[in-house]
Formats: structure tokens, C-alpha cells, sequence
């Protein structure tokens, strides 16, 4: 691409902004109005804002050990027992410890390798049925216990295709290289040829900023991006309308559908991401459709 038109699409595909003139537009407010991809999706303009891809601190339901219960320390006078696992960790280990306890149902989704308050009062609630201390992070006897009750994952409990259930595609899905994303079913389907290559679970803008929907295409992509506007990361960003983009979000990751993004399509599986962003071609189909 020109440098001229490199600078022209960038200066639109800024990150997960709504077309100015679109629906959800405050000129008094920037071209985003004002909803957060990290804050719940609701229409208020005093909704708490998080960035779109940075966990919030202290998202409802996900107290740390030293505000919900009293420490080892505290209770025995002993120091606490050594954190292994804890929120913000990402990595292989979290993804095992999803998957585990997704087996005894205490994860209700797809292991994503990061651990965000989701994860930590799956934790939580697992301490609480074996009897031991509900601290929210894993330390080594949580971690045996654990194993102790659950078998290794499979590859398809480690990294299954999709949580929710694939919608019946589009009819403009059913030819050629196609992101088929349903806001039904609040899913990305990859297919070739009318035939589904990979799934994810993906979510929305708000409201305020919702995700445009229509027939689009890739227009270009970035491995790494920074919003230019909310000065978040966005990687595996593949932008297809106006600054709107499929790109992974950790704060998706972390907290699942108690936010919403700034009208991007986020993705909460970063692996799979990067395998389906090798993938996508500039020029490849975009369909959202409810």
C-alpha cells in the first residue's frame, strides 16, 4: 500500500471507533461516544470505563485474598501459602487449570490460558467444596488437589472449537474466504467454500458503540496495534470497517461477556487468533449478521 494511503487508512481504522456520523456518535464526547469495552454494555454516559483489552482492577465478583477473606497470615499467624497461579498470569498452565475445571463444571467456557476474575472465583468456588482456603489464586495444594480429582486435559478439552453453539451461516458466507460472525449466537465461524474451518467465541460493541454489520472485507491487518484513540492493545488486529477490527481482547478473556468492546469484534482464545490471523488474507470476506 501507498504511503499516502497507508496514512489514510490508518487515520481511519484508529481502533474500534463507530464512523462518526454513525449510530452511537456523540460529537460532544469524540467519535467513540462514550462506552467501554471493559464496562458493562449499557447506554449510560457515567458508565465506570475500562480499556478494551486491560483487565479491569477490581471488576465486580472478583475480589482479591486481601478483601474477601482474611489471609493465611491473618487467621493463623502462618504466612500464605505461596501464589502459583493468580490473576493477570497468562500462560499454558492457566489453560490447564480451565480445562480441569471445566471437568467438575466449574468453569462454564472455553479455557482461554488467561486468568481474570472469571477464573479466580472458578477457583473460589472449588476451594470452598474441598475445604480449603477461598483465596481465589492457585497455590500448591489447591494445584494437588486439583489433580487429584480431575484427569489430564485432551487436546479438544485444552482448545475446544466454540462455548456457545454455531449459528446456521449467512447465505453470503457460503462462498469464499469468510470471517462468518453471527451477533445471534456471539460467534466467528472461519469457512472456505461454505465449509467451517475454526470457531470462536467472540463479543461486541455497546449500544452506544455498536458493531457495524453488513458485508465488509479485511482492509488491512497488524500482528501488533494500539488504539490511537483509547490507547489500548489490540493484537491480531484485522480491521474491516472504519477502524472497526477482529482482534483478540484480554479483558475478554478475563471477565467474558460482562463488558463489550468499543465496536470491535473481540476474541478471547489469543492462540487460536494467531493461528486464524495467519490465515485471513487482505481482501478475504467479512459478514455480520444477526
Amino acid at each position: 500500500m501507498a504511503g499516502t494511503a497507508v496514512a489514510a487508512v490508518v487515520a481511519l481504522a484508529a481502533g474500534c471507533t463507530p464512523d462518526a456520523s454513525g449510530p452511537g456518535a456523540d460529537p460532544t464526547k469524540g467519535p467513540a461516544g462514550t462506552a467501554s469495552s471493559g464496562a458493562a454494555a449499557t447506554p449510560s454516559a457515567s458508565a465506570s470505563a475500562t480499556s478494551d483489552d486491560k483487565p479491569s482492577s477490581s471488576p465486580a465478583g472478583s475480589a482479591t485474598p486481601s478483601s474477601a477473606t482474611p489471609s493465611a497470615s491473618a487467621t493463623t499467624g502462618k504466612p500464605a501459602p505461596k501464589a502459583l497461579l493468580g490473576d493477570g498470569d497468562e500462560n499454558a498452565q492457566v489453560r490447564e487449570l480451565q480445562a480441569r475445571l471445566r471437568q467438575l463444571d466449574f468453569f462454564d467456557r472455553a479455557p482461554t490460558g488467561f486468568y481474570g476474575s472469571l477464573t479466580a472465583a472458578s477457583v473460589r468456588k472449588f476451594q470452598a467444596r474441598r475445604g480449603l482456603p477461598e483465596t481465589g489464586s492457585v497455590d500448591e495444594t489447591t494445584w494437588r488437589t486439583l489433580l487429584s480429582v480431575t484427569h489430564e486435559p485432551t487436546a479438544d478439552e485444552l482448545r475446544p472449537s466454540t462455548t456457545n453453539k454455531l449459528d446456521a451461516p449467512d447465505p453470503r458466507c457460503l462462498t469464499g474466504r469468510v470471517m462468518c460472525i453471527s451477533k445471534e449466537t456471539r460467534t466467528l465461524a472461519w469457512m472456505i467454500d461454505g465449509k467451517v474451518v475454526s470457531s470462536f467465541d467472540v463479543r461486541f460493541g455497546s449500544e452506544n458503540t455498536p458493531t457495524r454489520e453488513g458485508l465488509f472485507h479485511v482492509e488491512w491487518k497488524a500482528r501488533e496495534w494500539t488504539s490511537t484513540i483509547y490507547h489500548t492493545p489490540m493484537p491480531y488486529a484485522m480491521f474491516f470497517s472504519r477502524g472497526q477490527a477482529v482482534h483478540y481482547s484480554r479483558d475478554f478473556a478475563a471477565r467474558g461477556y460482562a463488558g463489550a468492546s468499543h465496536g470491535c469484534v473481540n476474541v478471547r482464545d489469543k492462540v487460536k487468533l494467531a493461528a486464524l490471523f495467519d490465515q485471513v488474507k487482505v481482501g478475504d470476506k467479512v459478514v455480520v449478521y444477526w
